[in-house]
């Protein structure tokens, strides 16, 4: 044992019906540091993290902080330990109040018994200070940005006190900006509360920013532990995740506008607040819709598809007005299809099977072929895509629930490709999806244009909508801030979309 460590985890063993998740993995979180723990999705990372968080117990190897070996049988026996995790997937109680999120697990009561809200505001102010978070603990937390529900969440972890923060894609749903106000944070906690980190991300750059170390699991097995990121650069990396280098998937052609409009939105306003919102998609383009969180842009797309109300305007397909009532309708009458960003909510029934799960969007056009539905019509459907995008299953009757948040991801892609819709809302693709599997999903945003399918694209990452978009329209506050033509030279195009951003 080697008191330099406050975290060891030695030959770990995990298996699930027909899968093995952790084949003798090792982790080893050195006291005072930012740790990444990276890999392909089904790499076994969030197998790791939930035996460190007493969720799973190994079913062989040890678990040892601050030298003291210890059998975590509870996600409480891992908060005693001081041992605390930031899920991607926000975890605060929207209806509460700020203070009252912090201190839910140890809520100051007064002599009747009774909480002390005088009480649970001056405590959940003192962790807000230490982080210099400019928010009341009287705040309601609906009323935060996301990024903020973040440090809320933060904030949460050190008043339990703890001492090891598990940090899972924390940046998947905030601002560049609000991303490195983050990793200063972590570097405050890291040096001034005694606080190390395990930092998972697919975002390598911010690997390589702010970790020291990193370890690196592929198919459940150690591909590097402990190695100090200084000694590695990104090509290397991704060699020890993939198992070969990465395939950069190169812009396409510039579109040629064939003034062919599909897609129509005239004077559009909606009951969410978009003013006067007027875009044109044609046949065969990718359209990016680019803005910083809040801007409206998850927004749009769910009033043009019927899960939201457009309350004036007109909306036109292949020049013809329309109205569409909900998602069913835009899919099953109009062949528009969109793709949530919110795949545990919006994309997917967690307690039904893969096949289930990929085969929802073609229920109804199989029906009409065959009459009838079984699961080898379905799956001669929907297979090619779980298998293009290689989902890490070990059948298509596992639960999705039990897959890793990367390959339910890739179901949640999968379904809306096997629809073979016409028109095709793509919402932050890419979110906890690893640098492979990545380039898989653009070449087949790449691939659906260039066969006719016309898509918009809401992506957050720059390098990503500038490498695929067509055009790229800026949104801010819920209006329409600019449009470019790209020509795919990041440099200039990044400039030209912040300038519309910070108009």
């Amino acid at each position: 044992m080697n008191s330099e460590y406050c975290l060891e985890i030695n030959n770990s063993n995990k298996t699930f019906p027909g899968v093995k998740a952790l084949d003798n993995a090792n982790f080893k979180l050195k006291k005072g540091s930012i740790h990444a723990l990276v890999g392909e999705n089904g790499a076994g990372k969030s197998t790791l993290i939930k035996i460190l968080t007493g969720v799973y117990k190994p079913d062989s190897g040890e678990i040892i902080i601050n030298d003291e070996k210890i059998n975590l049988n509870s996600p409480n026996d891992a908060i005693l330990k001081g041992i605390s995790v930031v899920h991607q997937e926000r975890n605060l109680i929207g209806r509460f109040s700020v203070g009252e999120n912090l201190m839910l697990n140890n809520l100051p009561k007064n002599s009747l018994n009774l909480i002390d809200y005088n009480e649970v505001f001056k405590q959940s102010k003192k962790w807000l200070d230490i982080l210099d978070l400019d928010i009341s603990p009287e705040t309601i937390v609906s009323d935060l940005t996301v990024a903020k529900m973040q440090l809320c969440e933060i904030a949460k972890a050190l008043s339990m006190e703890s001492k090891i923060l598990l940090l899972d894609e924390p940046t998947s749903s905030i601002s560049p900006q609000d991303a490195n106000n983050l990793f200063k944070l972590l570097k405050k906690i890291v040096s001034k509360e005694g606080v190390s980190v395990v930092f998972v991300s697919h975002k390598l750059e911010e690997v390589f920013q702010i970790c020291d170390y990193v370890t690196v699991l592929r198919d459940g097995k150690n591909a590097c532990e402990s190695e100090k990121i200084e000694t590695l650069d990104r090509k290397q990396l991704v060699k020890l995740m993939i198992g070969r280098e990465e395939q950069v998937v190169k812009s396409k052609k510039l579109f040629e506008n064939n003034n062919n409009k599909i897609l129509e939105l005239e004077n559009i306003n909606t009951y969410l607040g978009h003013k006067s919102i007027n875009l044109s998609l044609y046949k065969g383009e990718i359209l990016g819709l680019y803005g910083l969180v809040g801007a409206g842009r998850t927004e749009l797309a769910k009033s043009i598809v019927g899960i939201e109300k457009i309350i004036s305007g007109n909306l036109k397909l292949n020049s013809k007005s329309i109205k569409i009532h909900s998602a069913k309708e835009a899919l099953e009458k109009y062949k528009i299809g969109y793709i949530s960003e919110d795949r545990k909510k919006e994309g997917l029934i967690l307690m039904h099977n893969v096949l289930d799960n990929t085969g929802i969007t073609v229920w109804s056009q199989l029906k009409r072929f065959f009459n009838f539905l079984n699961d080898s019509t379905i799956g001669k459907k929907v297979t090619p895509y779980i298998q293009k995008l290689e989902v890490k299953t070990p059948s298509n009757y596992q639960l999705v629930s039990n897959l890793s948040g990367g390959n339910q991801q890739k179901i949640s892609v999968a379904k809306w490709l096997a629809a073979g819709t016409d028109i095709l809302f793509i919402d932050e693709p890419t979110v906890g999806i690893d640098v492979k599997t990545k380039g898989y999903l653009h070449e087949l945003i790449i691939d659906l244009s260039k066969s006719g399918t016309s898509i918009v694209l809401i992506s957050s990452d720059m390098p990503e909508m500038i490498s695929l978009a067509d055009r790229i329209i800026v949104m801010k506050n819920f209006i329409i801030k600019g449009e470019k033509n790209n020509d795919h030279n990041y440099q200039s195009m990044s400039s030209s979309i912040m300038e519309f951003i910070h108009d």
